[in-house]
């Protein structure tokens, strides 16, 4: 599968692609309006920055407790009712008068339901696509998303010169009810790709066995920690420039496009794993341009620059799915996604505390040096896996209980 005109043949992949769509729309429209809304409340970037990506902290809660569930139950029901979630908890962030701490518990509900849905997604992909249009299909994701945050935040940016923080997010609340009826009525319903009661004890049985293969780990990690302290130098957007933080939001987003597109779309099968460690690198060099507190049409160009370096998580993908046993693919998928979840909002964290320090330009240049550091850390063990290991991977087992 090479082309996308053979992608959306494939029957629920557009119906997929559509609820992708909507809920990317809603989350980047109301990650900027609230980010907006608390760093004008409280003057904090280090609050702003968690406002935004705080949420990806209840991430680790869901790896740990609630991710069996990813593959024990129905796909459609569990997405509609994950985008149901997060329309009322947008809703009721809009409400007048809330306080900045209930803002927050509500953010971190938010990441405690929706820390499911990655896994649920990105399984449902696997048996809707051959293994051979895996790639493709999740570079087509990658690429709505980037689409959905350039215009996102471009629209955010406008609704906030016309609207309030809060009378934007309750368009945004809509919008995440859009997404769940969308999900309702255009996907089929399937069965759970495994049997029995999503339980925690499964959930740490199964998070076992995927962490304790070598190869696994460092796929886990590689996706993991650099990208989050890059997810850190965008949590200080708008602390660096609050007048057009939608500028450089929408320079990553359109960078994290163009680095899909070609990556999967045009870079053929051998190439990829040679291309893996250069795009991880371009992540984070780009923004040591920030020592320099450049003007706004520098950073942009850097952000940019960086975020096309999100494609290395593709490849990263791609290789986890061949060291991972079909039947876990979707418990895989949703530790990956959760585990890069909760690095971002560590990274958010750690980069609001370095700002609060030093300055926002300061701190984007220490987590990019971060960044780069960890990944040449873990190159050694990102080398090409031989056959009998990819075996290996995918033939251990954990007896169940």
């Amino acid at each position: 599968m090479r082309t996308y005109g053979e992608l959306f043949k494939t029957p629920q992949f557009t119906s997929l692609f559509a609820t992708a769509v909507v809920q990317s729309a809603a989350m980047t429209m109301s990650g900027l309006a609230l980010g907006t809304y608390v760093y004008g409340a409280t003057e904090s970037p280090l609050l702003a920055a968690l406002s935004m990506f705080g949420a990806a902290f209840a991430q680790v809660v869901g790896a740990t407790v609630l991710m069996s569930a990813a593959d024990r139950l129905p796909p459609r029901g569990a997405l509609a009712g994950i985008s149901l979630c997060f329309a009322l908890g947008t809703a009721v962030i809009a409400l007048p008068g809330l306080p900045i701490w209930a803002i927050f518990v509500v953010i971190l509900a938010q990441g405690i339901v929706g820390s499911v849905g990655g896994g649920v997604r990105y399984g449902l992909l696997t048996d809707v696509l051959p293994p051979e249009g895996f790639v493709l299909g999740r570079s087509v994701l990658n690429m709505a998303n980037g689409t959905m945050q350039v215009c996102g935040f471009a629209l955010s940016g406008a609704l906030l010169q016309l609207l309030s923080p809060r009378q934007t997010l309750v368009i945004c609340a809509v919008l995440f009810a859009v997404a769940a009826g969308v999900t309702r009525f255009g996907l089929t319903r399937r069965p759970p790709r495994a049997s029995g009661r999503p339980s925690v004890a499964e959930t740490w049985r199964v998070n076992t066995l995927l962490w304790s293969s070598v190869p696994r780990r460092y796929v886990f990690l590689a996706g993991w920690v650099p990208n989050g302290l890059i997810v850190g130098c965008e949590s200080l957007f708008v602390s660096y420039d609050p007048d057009h933080a939608s500028v450089l939001f929408a320079a990553a987003a359109a960078g994290m496009l163009a680095g899909d597109t070609v990556v999967g779309r045009f870079i053929p099968p051998w190439l990829r794993d040679r291309l893996a460690a250069p795009l991880r690198l371009l992540l984070a060099v780009p923004y040591l341009v920030f020592v320099l507190d450049p003007a706004l049409p520098l950073g942009a160009l850097a952000a940019f620059t960086a975020s096309a370096g999100f494609a290395a998580s593709l490849l990263l993908q791609e290789q986890l799915m061949r060291l991972t046993p079909t039947e876990l693919s979707g418990q895989a998928m949703g530790l990956q996604t959760a585990g890069m979840l909760t690095m971002q909002g560590v990274g958010a964290a750690l980069a609001g505390t370095v700002a609060q320090l030093l300055s926002p330009a300061a701190a984007i240049t220490v987590m990019a040096v971060a960044s780069a550091a960890v990944t040449l850390a873990l190159a050694p063990g990102l080398r090409p896996v031989p056959a009998q290991e990819v075996s290996r991977s995918k033939a251990s087992r954990v007896a169940g209980p």
